[in-house]
């Protein structure tokens, strides 16, 4: 049997190895977080803790949730709010930076990798531009159940250790009770850090951000003289495949602004995102998304211009001649179309049980597409009551048929689907078992998130808590659970997600 991780030594010791306290000063402000009245412990993630190298048991104490609501420092903290600017919605604007979110510090955790440790709703900065730099209960919940989902799903993503309330009220459209969201990243810097720099001219802080960020990440290619070109190449690649990650589950982020834009390939900053029920490739539920602009099936562009906002940073530094830095930036970005359509080609074909690669494959995936978005058919239930279809029992069609407004458009489909199998031998039950693998059963569906949020204002997170241990296992059928699986009765749709601010 496998034997339990030591206790540290002294539980309330953070292995912090601040690195980007090093950076210039100009890179970020140097400030404590704001102490609240009466915190209160929502939810520890145990096992993450524990993966960091801290004690669970003390974190759950009085003094390990007085460090989670910011009320005292652990030894070795150097809190700082990080300096960055950002295309928001397309518009440029010049300082955005952390206006409620401070950097405790950096931990190195027992697999030797350096994680960021970050309260969200920690008071205001100097970047909070007016705000009260907190966060109300409802995003908090939002996106600690999200984030957990995410990781569980296998994609990329910051992850939320712990949740306290403040014990005060928090203004928005109404007053709300407040909350802090402790969350974990490998890196909290954005693609807007190195638009801060650039639009500054500051060419210095931009070769010391590179090089900080090369030897952070990529350390066996540090000091080398395609640092720039090195991070380029690492993002184009990263934030296409996690995109075609989003997609292939039904995600929509909702604000790909590039200040929401992680350096390192995780998803980051969860607002008003959401899962799709019935699917649709317009689909938005970003409340401020008034025109679109970050619906489902534009995320893939967005993504591909954010990289390409960081290649226009990178120019001083991928060439001393800038025709040729602009030949290595074009380069560069040109790749991600490719590297996106690759991904998510393949993630479809694991999501439909095909194992060989033939060039009718896109026309089989895009035809079923059309079919479920023509027929409103939810894009979880679908994929999932795909696994358990058989080539030659055609029984278990019943079931699946019915997620479509008129059944009988399926038909022919499924019996293409069914040729392509038979064209490379396909075994049922491997293939079931490969499919149900990547299908999940469970999502954050909206309205149960809503749900969850309105009991937690209410002091009940007795729902949050099964929801999320719920998500912790998406790939299994979890029978005792199966309403969490249901898409919502028409009067339970969501229609809107909000952000925090």
């Amino acid at each position: 049997m496998p034997t339990a991780p030591a206790k540290p030594a002294n539980p309330g010791r953070f292995n912090f190895a601040n690195s980007y306290a090093r950076l210039p000063e100009h890179f970020f402000a140097r400030l404590a977080p704001t102490p609240v009245a009466a915190p209160q412990l929502i939810q520890l993630n145990r096992p993450l803790s524990v993966e960091l190298g801290l004690d669970p048991e003390w974190l759950g104490g009085e003094q390990g949730v007085a460090v989670l609501a910011g009320n005292s420092l652990p030894p070795g903290a150097e809190p700082l709010a990080m300096a960055y600017a950002g295309h928001q919605f397309g518009a440029w604007v010049p300082q955005l930076g952390d206006g409620r979110a401070i950097l405790l510090g950096e931990v190195v955790d027992r697999k030797g990798r350096r994680r960021d440790i970050q309260l969200k709703g920690a008071g205001p900065t100097p970047f909070s531009r007016g705000g009260d730099g907190r966060a109300a209960l409802g995003p908090v919940l939002r996106e600690y159940l999200i984030s957990e989902a995410m990781a569980a799903l296998g994609i990329p993503t910051t992850r939320a250790m712990a949740a306290v309330l403040t014990g005060e009220l928090v203004v928005r459209e109404t007053r709300l009770a407040g909350a802090i969201l402790t969350r974990v990243a490998q890196s909290h810097v954005r693609v807007g850090t190195f638009q801060f720099f650039a639009a500054r001219d500051d060419r210095r802080a931009l070769i010391e951000l590179t090089d900080y960020l090369v030897g952070r990440h990529y350390p066996e290619l540090a000091g080398t003289a395609r640092a720039a070109r090195i991070l380029l190449r690492e993002l184009v690649q990263r934030q296409a495949g996690l995109v075609a990650a989003w997609m292939l589950v039904g995600f929509i982020h909702g604000v790909m602004n590039t200040d929401n834009t992680s350096i390192v390939g995780e998803t980051i900053d969860y607002g008003p995102c959401a899962f799709m029920d019935a699917y649709h490739p317009e689909t938005v539920f970003s409340s401020i998304d008034h025109y679109g602009r970050y619906a489902y099936a534009n995320q893939q562009a967005m993504a591909h211009g954010n990289v390409a906002r960081l290649a226009q940073s990178l120019l001083p530094l991928l060439a001393d001649n800038p025709e040729e830095a602009l030949a290595v930036a074009r380069e560069e970005v040109a790749r991600f179309p490719e590297l996106f359509q690759a991904a998510w080609l393949a993630g479809m074909r694991r999501k439909i049980g095909l194992r060989e690669e033939r060039a009718e494959d896109r026309g089989l995936i895009e035809e079923l597409l059309a079919l479920m978005a023509a027929n409103r058919a939810d894009f979880t239930l679908t994929f999932r009551g795909l696994c358990r279809l058989e080539t030659v029992d055609l029984q278990g069609d019943q079931e699946l048929r019915r997620l479509f407004e008129r059944p009988e458009e399926f038909e022919p489909w499924a019996q293409s689907w069914r040729s392509r199998l038979a064209a490379e031998g396909s075994d049922d039950r491997q293939r079931r078992a490969a499919m149900e693998a990547v299908n999940p059963a469970f999502i954050p569906r909206n309205h149960r998130v809503e749900e969850v949020i309105r009991a937690g204002y209410q002091g009940d997170f007795s729902r949050f808590r099964e929801l999320l241990a719920v998500l912790a296992a998406p790939f299994a059928d979890q029978p005792e659970f199966i309403r969490y699986a249901r898409p919502p009765r028409p009067e339970e749709v969501v229609t809107k997600t909000f952000c925090g601010t």
